[in-house]
């Protein structure tokens, strides 16, 4: 299957059988309570980071066994493979802080990268059920019930930009003042605070305009809600070159330079 280009059905029912699966097992640690300990970067990580890419890396090794996986939980040990042209970015826990201190607003994140574009992504917020993806085909969300099953899917869309103001949205747990000052400089009329990719998400779905990010983010952080927002018709720019955020930056070590996420023009 590695060596055929991938469809969107095909992508999409495997990523999110397999980010709805993790979730399961996240939200079950989450009920019984959260132990987190420091990584070697001294950002934190739980046994449910742990548990939720295993299910995940088990999941790509048998849907497609030739792709690379770029992992977070992987990576931070050191296992990084040679990645070619594509390969998929997993991060089992984004919003690990949201995690611990409980807001629900932590994601399941797996994307495709290929040539550098993620080309599609699934972004799962377990506690509060809900999951978008997106791909060459557009973009889309839904609710998932009790049982892991996917409702029914609504076609998302950024909005124009609204004549009174712009509705920003930024990291709740990494807002920097670089970011303020930045959105200083816009007709803002609103603000709302949200964890993990979720916020490429409301973009995505037409809630918001405008997500800056002027502080550090990894690649695995980005892909699946670029990757979501972009088939929505979005953009994500790197600043201050006003480049689309690209992928596979062994030289910078996959992190990313800052960025700006856009709706629409």
């Amino acid at each position: 299957m590695a060596d055929a280009p991938f469809t969107d059905e095909t992508l999409s029912d495997a990523l999110c059988s397999l980010a709805i699966k993790a979730g399961a097992a996240i939200m079950e640690i989450y009920a019984r309570g959260v132990v987190a300990e420091t990584k070697a970067d001294a950002s934190p990580v739980t046994e449910a980071d742990r548990r939720g890419e295993e299910i995940i890396l088990a999941g790509l090794a048998d849907f497609a066994p030739e792709v690379p996986v770029l992992a977070e939980e992987s990576a931070s040990e050191g296992k990084i493979p040679e990645l070619g042209d594509r390969f998929f970015l997993v991060d089992p826990l984004d919003g690990t802080k949201e995690f611990i201190t409980r807001t629900g607003e932590f994601t399941v994140n797996i994307a495709l990268v290929e040539n550098g574009k993620p080309v599609f992504g699934v972004v799962y917020a377990p506690a509060i059920n809900k999951l978008f993806a997106g791909g060459r085909s557009g973009a889309w969300k839904a609710v998932v019930n009790a049982n892991g099953e996917i409702g029914g899917r609504e076609t998302i869309r950024v909005r124009t930009a609204p004549a009174d103001g712009l509705v920003a949205v930024a990291s709740r747990s990494h807002r920097s003042p670089e970011t303020d000052a930045y959105l200083e400089t816009l007709k803002v009329a609103d603000f709302t605070a949200a964890g993990s990719s979720l916020k490429f998400c409301l973009i995505a779905e037409g809630a918001a305009d405008i997500y800056p990010r002027f502080g550090r983010t990894m690649e695995w952080d980005t892909g699946a809600g670029q990757a979501v927002l972009e088939a929505a018709g979005g953009r994500v720019m790197a600043h201050p070159d006003n480049v689309p955020l690209a992928y596979g930056k062994k030289a910078r070590g996959f992190d990313n330079p800052h960025f700006i996420a856009f709706g629409a023009e």
